[in-house]
């Protein structure tokens, strides 16, 4: 198996074979705790305009996402996993865009799989990748709106890659270390509202979930994420 660790859309552009796109603040830690809470489906879109013509043809859709952080005018959230309380999400369908995590889905036009991930489905989703039997793998890390490489994507990615190949990394370290680097301003008062500090901890909450987010069309060819549950010890 080859695996290769890329970055940002650039990375997402040459992704080849079982690609996992990796957002974890926030995008997928935002889709994980969404399908944790009992949704259905969700469209990641890279466009505003889509998500907003998706969320015109169907009402009782969610809509969900940000630019540089903070909510779009008319969505029904932001981009935070600690907001989601406010929402009913058990059976619903959702429409997400975000900066990072979906561009990161919109371009990765090469690949032959799509899954979506973060820290807390990371071990899923190494899972996953090993009883694929793919020959290739990209770990696509998104980063800041992806244009600049983030501390916790690609600790995600090294994560992932050393399940896979039989290492370990120190996860509560690692961790600990991005609350003074790309997590810093989840504790910086003035960014409190667009990066609530609660979004931190549950980013960086390593292997909550036993499901994938994988990628798959539905009958009108739309692509959307589903939930597969992964069994392992």
């Amino acid at each position: 198996m080859e695996i290769k660790i890329l970055q940002l859309i650039e990375g997402a552009k040459k992704a080849e074979g079982l690609t996992v796109v990796i957002d974890v603040f926030r995008a997928f830690s935002l889709e994980a705790y969404m399908f944790a809470g009992g949704v259905e489906r969700i469209y990641p879109v890279g466009k505003c305009e889509t998500a907003y013509a998706l969320k015109k043809a169907h009402p009782d859709w969610i809509l969900a996402g940000e630019r540089h952080g903070a909510i779009l005018e008319g969505f029904d959230t932001g981009n935070a996993p600690s907001e989601l309380y406010r929402l009913q999400l058990r059976g619903k369908t959702v429409v997400h865009t975000t900066s990072a995590g979906t561009q990161g889905v919109d371009n990765a036009k090469k690949a032959d799989e799509i899954l979506g991930c973060s820290l807390v489905n990371a071990k899923a989703t190494a899972e996953y990748i090993t009883r694929s039997g793919a020959e290739k793998v990209s770990l696509v890390c998104m980063g800041l709106e992806g244009v600049e490489e983030t501390d916790e994507d690609t600790l995600c990615a090294r994560y992932i890659k050393a399940l896979i190949e039989g290492e370990r990394l120190d996860m509560r370290a690692e961790t600990e270390k991005l609350k003074y680097t790309s997590g810093a301003k989840f504790f910086d008062p003035a960014q409190a509202t667009v990066f609530p500090e609660k979004d931190f901890y549950m980013s960086t909450e390593v292997d909550k979930f036993p499901f994938v987010m994988r990628l798959t069309s539905d009958k009108k060819g739309m692509q959307y994420m589903q939930k597969i549950e992964v069994t392992y010890e």
